[in-house]
């Protein structure tokens, strides 16, 4: 189907992330199993719970709009969930392990909010202020998922360096900032 106009183009972007956090809702359950740390649990664990929530506010834009959520499949978020779960199979050592999830869940936020940013944008365009603050609410929150991500990598990853080292028998090399 051909799109013709902004707000058939922002239907299709809400779709999209509807499907995107349908699959992140399915995908996170696996990575708290994976993770070691129980920061790291805890802060994917309350994702997953704000995702769900996240959901349903697209629910609520689609029912304001007289549309079902329903449509369009996002292949975007499947690929990177799709090369994060392949990424994290393939280490063993749980730190590294942990700091692959937050590497793959980062991804994931990053596309979260170019999505989130773009539809809100459509949402103002449009005159939907309304979806446009429901849209904002949720950049918002996948912004502050991106912190807590960054801050416990900031630990995990010192720690996975070590780890990795004292497996392979070597000492981490220091690297000098530019």
């Amino acid at each position: 189907m051909k799109l013709n106009s902004l707000q058939e183009l922002y239907l299709e972007q809400l779709r999209d992330l509807y499907d995107a956090e349908q699959r992140i809702i399915e995908a996170l359950p696996e990575m708290i199993k994976a993770a070691t740390s129980s920061e790291l649990k805890q802060a994917l664990t309350e994702h997953l719970d704000v995702t769900k929530v996240q959901a349903t506010r697209l629910e609520n834009i689609f029912t304001t709009l007289g549309e079902k959520p329903k449509g369009e499949k996002c292949k975007g978020i499947e690929g990177v969930i799709d090369e994060g779960s392949n990424l994290i199979d393939k280490v063993g050592v749980p730190d590294v392990r942990d700091a692959a999830i937050i590497a793959s869940a980062q991804r994931v936020e990053h596309y979260e909010m170019a999505g989130y940013g773009t539809a809100r944008t459509f949402a103002t365009l449009l005159g939907d202020a309304q979806a446009a603050k429901l849209l904002q609410q949720t950049l918002d929150e996948e912004k502050e998922a991106d912190q807590k991500l960054t801050a416990l990598a900031e630990q995990i990853n010192a720690t996975a360096g070590k780890s990795a080292a004292s497996e392979s028998g070597k000492t981490p090399r220091k690297v000098s900032a530019a």
